[in-house]
C-alpha cells in the first residue's frame, strides 16, 4: 500500500534543475561582452562630445561649459538629432527612446529576441545623442545593448524562451554594472523590472553576470564607488519626518516628470511631419536650454558629485532642475535615444538641494542623495533598486534606512497616483497590459481535496448505452458528465453526451453496458493530495473539463473535480484581498464585515 504522500515525492521548494549551471556559465560570456560594450559606449560618448563641441578627435575629458562655440552651440543638438532620426528611419526604429521599455517589450512579447542591428545602432545613436548635448544617461542604452548581446548569444544556442530571457537580462545587468559599478542594484533591477519572475533559474545567472562584470571592471581599474559619500544623519523623529517628506516630494516630482514626457510625446504625435524630424525639434529645445544652463546638457555626472559634496546652492539647483526637466522631457518625447536614470538622479538631487534649507540638519549632500534615490525609485517603480543603487554609488551603507524610508514613500505616492510608470506607459500605449505584482500561484498551494466535490453522483458499469443516453438527456439530470464505477467502487471512466454520441456513431449496440464500452480504455485520474498546478495540466492534456478523484490506497472514488472548482480558488484569493472583517471583537457580540469592490488594475 502506498503512503498518502507518495504522489508528492517530486515536490520541491523550487523547480530549478542543474541546467541553471550551464546558463550561468553562458552568463559569464554574456557579462564579459556586455562589459566591453559598456566601456565602448562610454568612450563613444566622450569622443562624440569632443568632436561636437570642441572639434577634436580625442578621448580627453572636457566640460561642455568650456566649449568655444558660444551661441553656435545651440545648433549642435539639432545636428545630432538629425543623425539619430536618419539612423532610426533607415536603420532600426527600436533605437528610439531610452531602451528599458524596448527590453521589456522584447521579453514579454518577442520571445526575448533582439536584432543585431539594435546591438550596434543603439549605443552608436546614444553616443551621438548624449555627445551632442542630449540630457540623458548612458545606462538605458547600455542596458538595451547588453540585453541585445545576451539575446544574440542565446539565439545562437539551443535554449528555451525562459533561458533566452534570462541571458538577455544578464546582459542588461552586466551593462548597468559596467556603467555605475552597482552589481547589487543591477540584480535588483532585474528582479523588480525585467525578469517578471522570482526564481533561482533566472536569479542565479543574472547574479553571476553582474558579479563577473563588477570583478572585471575592477581589474580594468574602473572607478568604484563613482560618487563617494560619507555623510549620514542620526535617526530621530524629526529626521524620519524629513525622510518621509523627501519621499513625498520625490513621488510628486516623479509623477510630474512622467506626465511631462508623455504630454510631449502626445504633442509630437500631432505634428504633420514624419517622426524622423521630431528629434530635431527636441534638439533645438535642448540647445536653447544649454544656453540658459550649460550644466543641464550631457550625462551630467559632475552635477551629482557637486550635489553630494554640498557645493550646489539652492538657486542654482532650482535652475538646473527646471531646465533639465524641460529639455529632458521634450527630447525624450521627441523619440531621440538616451537613458533616464542619470537625469532622474540629477533632477531629484536638485530638488533635494532646494529643500535642504527647510529640512532637519544633516551632512552636506545627505538630502540631495535621498531625493536622488527616491525620485529614481518613484519614477521607475523600483524602490529596492533605487535604495541599493544609491548605496553602491556612494559606498555608504550608513544611509540604508533613510534611503529605504524615502524610496518606499515615493513608491507609495506614485503607485497611488499613477496607473503606470515612465517605463511601462510606453508599452501600455502600444496595447499591452503589464502586471508588476509577483505572487505565488494559488494553484501551487491548493490540494485537490480542498476544492473537490465529495458527494459524487455516479452511474453503474451495468447501465446500458441506451439507459445512459436516456439518463443524460433527462430533465432532472443536473450535470454534463458522470463517473462510471464498478461493483468495487473503482472508476472505469467518465460518460458525457459526446461519448454517447461517439459510441452510437461507431455502431455500438444500445444494449451494450458501459463497463463493456469502457473496458481497456485509458482514463485520467486525480488524487486528493495532488496540487491544482499539476491537475490543470492533466485536464488540458486529457481535453476534459472534469476528472474523478480516487484514493491512492485502494483506487476507490472519493471525489470529483472540474475547472469551475479550480476557478473558485482564484475567487477566494481575490476575496481575501477584497473582504474585510474584524476577527477579534473585544466583547462585542456581532461581527462587522465590509466588502470593497476595487477595480482590477
Amino acid at each position: 500500500m502506498k503512503p498518502a504522500h507518495a504522489g508528492n515525492g517530486h515536490l520541491r521548494d523550487f523547480t530549478t534543475d542543474p541546467r541553471v549551471l550551464l546558463i550561468a556559465a553562458i552568463a559569464v560570456v554574456v557579462a564579459t561582452a556586455g562589459l566591453f560594450a559598456g566601456i565602448a559606449l562610454l568612450q563613444l560618448i566622450r569622443l562624440a562630445t569632443n568632436i561636437a563641441y570642441f572639434g577634436q578627435f580625442s578621448l580627453a575629458e572636457f566640460k561642455l561649459e568650456d566649449s568655444p562655440l558660444g551661441y553656435a552651440a545651440v545648433i549642435v543638438p539639432v545636428i545630432g538629432a538629425l543623425i539619430i532620426g536618419l539612423m532610426a528611419r533607415f536603420g532600426s526604429e527600436k533605437i528610439r527612446g531610452h531602451g528599458i521599455p524596448e527590453a521589456i517589450e522584447a521579453i514579454l512579447l518577442g520571445r526575448s529576441r533582439l536584432d543585431a542591428k539594435v546591438a550596434v545602432l543603439k549605443p552608436l545613436s546614444s553616443a551621438i545623442s548624449i555627445g551632442s548635448g542630449g540630457p540623458f544617461g548612458a545606462e538605458g542604452p547600455i542596458i538595451m545593448t547588453g540585453g541585445a548581446i545576451g539575446s544574440l548569444i542565446a539565439q545562437m544556442l539551443p535554449v528555451s524562451d525562459n533561458e533566452r530571457k534570462t541571458l538577455l537580462v544578464a546582459g542588461a545587468a552586466a551593462g548597468m554594472t559596467t556603467v555605475f559599478g552597482t552589481p547589487i542594484a543591477a540584480i535588483m533591477l532585474a528582479v523588480e523590472l525585467l525578469l517578471f519572475e522570482w526564481t533561482p533559474r533566472s536569479f542565479i545567472p543574472v547574479a553571476v553576470a553582474a558579479i563577473v562584470a563588477e570583478v572585471e571592471r575592477t581589474l580594468l581599474h574602473l572607478p568604484g564607488p563613482i560618487f563617494p559619500f560619507s555623510g549620514t544623519m542620526e535617526a530621530s523623529i524629526a529626521g524620519l519626518g524629513g525622510w518621509v517628506l523627501i519621499g513625498i516630494c520625490a513621488g510628486l516630482l516623479s509623477g510630474l516628470l512622467t506626465q511631462m514626457v508623455y504630454r510631449c510625446e502626445d504633442a509630437f504625435q500631432k505634428l504633420p511631419i514624419h517622426w524622423m524630424w521630431w528629434p530635431m525639434i527636441g534638439g533645438l529645445v535642448v540647445g536653447i536650454g544649454g544656453l540658459i544652463e550649460p550644466h543641464a546638457l550631457g550625462v551630467g555626472y559632475d552635477n551629482i558629485a557637486n550635489m553630494l559634496d554640498g557645493r550646489t546652492v539652492a538657486t542654482a539647483a532650482l535652475l538646473l532642475l527646471v531646465v533639465k526637466a524641460v529639455i529632458w522631457a521634450v527630447a525624450l518625447g521627441s523619440g531621440t535615444s538616451g537613458g533616464v536614470l542619470a537625469p532622474l538622479l540629477i533632477m531629484g538631487g536638485a530638488m533635494g538641494a532646494v529643500l535642504s534649507g527647510i529640512l532637519p540638519e544633516a551632512s552636506p549632500g545627505f538630502w540631495p542623495l535621498l531625493a536622488m534615490a527616491a525620485t529614481m525609485g518613484g519614477t521607475m517603480r523600483a524602490p529596492l533598486t533605487a535604495t541599493f543603487f544609491a548605496t553602491e554609488l556612494t559606498g555608504n551603507t550608513h544611509v540604508l534606512v533613510p534611503l529605504i524610508a524615502a524610496c518606499a514613500t515615493a513608491h507609495a505616492v506614485t503607485v497611488l497616483l499613477m496607473k503606470r510608470s515612465i517605463l511601462t506607459e510606453k508599452v501600455a500605449r502600444r496595447g499591452h497590459h503589464l502586471v508588476r505584482e509577483y505572487r505565488v500561484d494559488p494553484f501551487a498551494l491548493t490540494r485537490v481535496k480542498e476544492v473537490m466535490t465529495t458527494k459524487v453522483e455516479t452511474v453503474p458499469a451495468t447501465m446500458t448505452l441506451h439507459g445512459a443516453a436516456a439518463f443524460l438527456t433527462a430533465p432532472e439530470t443536473r450535470h454534463p458528465s458522470f463517473p462510471v464505477i464498478n461493483g468495487q467502487g473503482h472508476v472505469l471512466g467518465v460518460i458525457d453526451p459526446p461519448a454517447i454520441l461517439r459510441w452510437r456513431r461507431n455502431g455500438k449496440h444500445r444494449s451494450t453496458t458501459l463497463g463493456e464500452l469502457l473496458a481497456g480504455s485509458k482514463i485520467t485520474l486525480a488524487y486528493p493530495d495532488e496540487y491544482l498546478e499539476a491537475l490543470s495540466d492533466k485536464l488540458l492534456l486529457a481535453n476534459v473539463s472534469h476528472l474523478p478523484v480516487v484514493s491512492r490506497e485502494d483506487e476507490r472514488l472519493v471525489g470529483y473535480i472540474g475547472w469551475k472548482d479550480m476557478m473558485r480558488v482564484r475567487s477566494k484569493k481575490q476575496a481575501e484581498e477584497r473582504d474585510r472583517s474584524a476577527l477579534l471583537s473585544f466583547g462585542a457580540k456581532r461581527k462587522t464585515q465590509q466588502s470593497l469592490s476595487d477595480n482590477a488594475v
